[in-house]
């Protein structure tokens, strides 16, 4: 899938788009060969970025206009028919090259495979000082699934034997994986909906510098139901914004991407779902007082 290379995130000018001129990065991913059950994660950023131009620049609650710090949209760098190992690597050294421009790197996919590649270079970058934040109703700790490591289902093993990775949200998983979660660091969502007393554990294990990847089916499919792999009993809108609030003032976030967005014709909310929670991330990212 071609994205169009002249479009702009949500239709702003070349002012505030062009590479020179920003100060974040949005890295389409295009890809989804991975999925197991519904395919069509790889139309996810083309969805995204038609939804944006729907959404408002104003964001009231922090009182800010985020996009005027400049997006800039990489032109797409991935087809899907490439190997999923060829598209790791690809992630892997585009966020690299971003990276060592100093901007602040996000992604949109796209299947979870995709967190492989761009975990990896942020890993080099900040080494012993990283945490992931996962948001996800999945735990994706499967050491290799349908034949490879690669896949979907496996998107945080390689860097949970690395990293502390701190998982929100979590209602589905198979036994296999049960050896590879950090106990301590997993917040399942029968236990943390009945109160936000969670938050402050949660944040208080993550390290100072932290990579944030979402799944959308860490919400409930009731708000997203345009997701790959739903599972009932998800966040809400709120609860979520209030934690993603929490940690964007404590800790420093050096990245995120959004996951999994499988669009529907007859259903665009969720779509516009991920537009909205990204533009919100970047006006808590550049607007909340530390």
């Amino acid at each position: 899938m071609k994205l169009n290379k002249k479009k702009t995130f949500a239709g702003i000018s070349k002012k505030y788009s062009t590479l020179n001129n920003c100060k974040i990065v949005l890295i389409p991913v295009p890809y989804d060969y991975t999925q197991t059950w519904k395919k069509g994660a790889k139309k996810g950023p083309k969805a995204f970025l038609t939804a944006a131009e729907h959404m408002e620049l104003y964001d009231i609650e922090t009182n800010s206009e985020v996009y005027k710090k400049g997006i800039f949209i990489v032109p797409s760098i991935i087809n899907s028919s490439i190997s999923i190992k060829k598209m790791i690597e690809k992630v892997y050294n585009i966020t690299k090259k971003y990276l060592l421009k100093e901007k602040f790197i996000t992604l949109i996919g796209g299947d979870h495979s995709i967190s492989i590649g761009s975990i990896r270079a942020f890993g080099e970058k900040y080494n012993n000082n990283l945490s992931i934040l996962h948001m996800d109703a999945h735990t994706d700790l499967r050491p290799i699934y349908k034949g490879t490591p690669y896949n979907h289902a496996c998107s945080m093993h390689e860097a949970s034997k690395k990293y502390p990775i701190i998982q929100i949200g979590i209602r589905s998983m198979d036994i296999v994986e049960k050896k590879y979660i950090q106990k301590k660091n997993i917040f399942y969502m029968h236990k943390i909906y009945k109160n936000d007393l969670w938050m402050k554990n949660a944040i208080s294990k993550l390290s100072t510098n932290v990579f944030i990847s979402i799944d959308i089916d860490v919400f409930d499919p009731s708000i997203a139901p345009s997701t790959g792999t739903p599972e009932p009993g998800g966040l809400s809108w709120y609860t979520a914004l209030k934690f993603f609030k929490k940690v964007f003032k404590k800790k420093n976030i050096i990245g995120f991407d959004i996951v999994e967005l499988l669009p529907n014709q007859k259903e665009s909310s969720t779509d516009f779902l991920a537009v909205k929670l990204y533009y919100k991330l970047l006006s808590y990212k550049y607007n909340i007082k530390k």
